[in-house]
C-alpha cells in the first residue's frame, strides 16, 4: 500500500513557544513566573535593618512573649513584634515589644480571655506596666543597653 504524500497547506504555521505548550501552559506560566516589581513599603513605612532583624530575632527566641511572663504564664516564643511609638519614625524598629497573638490582639491566639494591647492599650498597661517599663525589661533579658 503506497502512503499519499503530506499535501502542502496554503500558509505555513508558525510556531511560537505557547503554539507548542498550549494555552493552559501559557497561563499557567504566567501565574509561577517569579514577580520581576519592587516590593514597595506602605505610605511612610521605613525599612527595617538587619540589625533590627537580628535584634526582633533574639526577642522571639530569648524573650518571647514579655507580658506574659510578667504574669507568670507560660511564654512562647511564636510572637509578633509590637511596634511602641508606630513605623514612621528614626528609631522605630528598636522600640518594640514582643507579644503573643492574645496579648497583642483582642480575640486572637489560644487564649482568647488575655488583655491585648490592641485595643485595650491602657488596660494592657495596668496589668503588665508601661511599654517602655516592658522594653526595659526585655534588654535587662537580652543584656543589651537602651536602643
Amino acid at each position: 500500500m503506497k502512503r499519499s504524500p503530506m499535501k502542502a497547506s496554503a500558509k505555513p504555521l508558525r510556531r511560537t513557544t505557547f503554539a507548542r505548550v498550549g494555552i493552559l501552559a501559557q497561563s499557567s506560566f504566567q501565574r509561577t513566573a517569579p514577580d520581576s516589581r519592587p516590593k514597595r513599603l506602605k505610605a511612610k513605612q521605613r525599612p527595617v535593618s538587619a540589625d533590627d532583624q537580628i535584634y526582633w530575632g533574639r526577642l522571639a527566641s530569648e524573650v518571647g512573649c514579655v507580658a506574659c511572663r510578667v504574669a507568670g504564664r507560660q511564654t512562647s516564643n511564636y510572637v509578633s513584634i509590637h511596634h511602641i511609638d508606630g513605623r514612621t519614625k528614626p528609631g522605630c524598629h528598636s522600640l518594640v515589644l514582643p507579644l503573643c497573638a492574645g496579648c497583642h490582639q483582642q480575640g486572637t491566639g489560644n487564649d482568647k480571655t488575655l488583655v491585648a494591647i490592641h485595643p485595650n492599650k491602657s488596660r494592657f498597661e495596668k496589668l503588665y506596666g508601661s511599654q517602655l517599663e516592658l522594653k526595659a525589661k526585655c534588654d535587662a533579658i537580652l543584656g543589651v543597653g537602651t536602643r
